[in-house]
């Protein structure tokens, strides 16, 4: 199958073709602004299927929508005609359809026209009136608020918010990639005779910010956004996407001492807290007991030895543990506990603990094993 993708190189062109080469597509033809027409028309006599994405949406004049968005689609659908090819459209139309703005009317036109098409070529058209989309490879101050916000914030620039309570409708591009592909098999997402994408978020412009502010913050704290909703979770992603590229790294607090060091990882509310513990040879680390808190210990490098007594027995168990082997250890409550460096080189512990340290209740009373 030879698939066409006009707007080849924008934000929603560039992902689908990344994804339909993962899905296998190999004859994907790739039309963009740049190109001149005649590679269109070469295009139009080949194709077996049709994503018709080319458009714009911020203009330099009004007139240009319609140019843009209706005449670019006349001459897409008039070649296909030419040529006697009845290739299947997907038609990436705006929400913006039903309104009268000239953005709008634009896409409406252009919707008329392939419905058109398809009636006089009998094959099969998907008009999708898209929502707002995000997602990683958008434009800063021309796809989607999110690009702004997201570019903006993880440089340091201020952003403007005329309207904090105004409900915005987001779709991420993941999920449009997965109902394109969804029309390319026949099976489309319809109601009232417009397709659309099954997934849509709504969230306010002044939530919105406040949550891709805090994804900057976390770099800070140490704090891992609530990846249990999935909102958060596609905007944390696309925030990442929008990094500095001489920003990728950040730096955490070392608490170095001459035993080694102990670093904060990461920290989630629901899912406590991740840290590196580094112990130097002949080293013992910890010699404590908790009440309800747990853990979980992995030696990435060196040799260790991890001991353990029930608070009320005499009974020591140990547990030889080494990076030569990754074994997860757990630290049940009601055990003291420790961990000694017995080899020659440094001991590098993953620590996994259910809660975050909250030093007005830390958990943590000491025992020697």
């Amino acid at each position: 199958m030879k698939i066409l993708v006009t707007g080849a190189k924008g934000f929603v062109g560039k992902n689908l073709v990344a994804e339909l080469r993962n899905q296998g597509y190999k004859n994907i033809l790739e039309y963009s602004r740049a190109d001149d027409v005649s590679v269109l028309e070469d295009y139009a006599k080949q194709c077996d299927f049709v994503f018709h994405l080319a458009g714009v949406n911020r203009p330099q004049n009004t007139e240009e929508f319609l140019e843009g968005n209706f005449g670019f689609t006349e001459t897409l659908l008039d070649l296909l005609k030419k040529n006697n090819n009845p290739s299947p459209i997907v038609f990436s139309s705006s929400i913006q359809a039903e309104n009268d703005n000239p953005y709008g009317e634009s896409k409406r036109a252009g919707e008329e026209a392939v419905i058109n098409y398809g009636k006089e070529m009998d094959t099969e058209v998907f008009i999708y009136r898209l929502p707002n989309l995000f997602g990683k490879w958008s434009k800063p101050n021309y796809n989607t608020v999110v690009a702004t916000f997201c570019h903006n914030i993880a440089r340091d620039i201020d952003i403007r918010i005329d309207n904090p309570n105004a409900v915005l409708h987001l779709s991420y591009v993941d999920d449009v990639l997965k109902e394109f592909l969804e029309a390319l098999k026949g099976n489309p997402t319809i109601e009232n005779d417009i397709c659309k994408i099954p997934v849509v978020y709504s969230i306010t412009l002044g939530e919105l910010a406040t949550t891709i502010n805090s994804f900057k913050e976390s770099r800070k704290d140490i704090h891992i956004p609530d990846m249990s909703n999935e909102l958060v979770k596609k905007l944390y992603s696309t925030y990442l996407s929008f990094l500095p590229e001489d920003k990728f790294d950040y730096d955490i607090k070392m608490n170095v001492d001459e035993r080694g060091s102990f670093t904060e990882l990461f920290r989630t509310p629901e899912r406590g807290q991740v840290s590196i513990n580094v112990s130097k040879p002949g080293i013992t680390k910890g010699n404590h007991w908790h009440h309800t808190k747990n853990e979980k210990f992995l030696v990435v490098s060196g040799e260790g030895l991890i001991r353990f007594r029930k608070y009320d027995d005499d009974k020591v168990i140990e547990y030889k543990v080494s990076g030569d082997k990754l074994r997860v250890v757990d630290i049940p409550p009601g055990y003291t506990h420790s961990i000694v460096n017995v080899g020659e080189n440094d001991l590098v512990t993953v620590m996994w603990v259910n809660e975050c340290f909250n030093p007005e209740e830390p958990d943590t009373y000491y025992l020697e094993v």
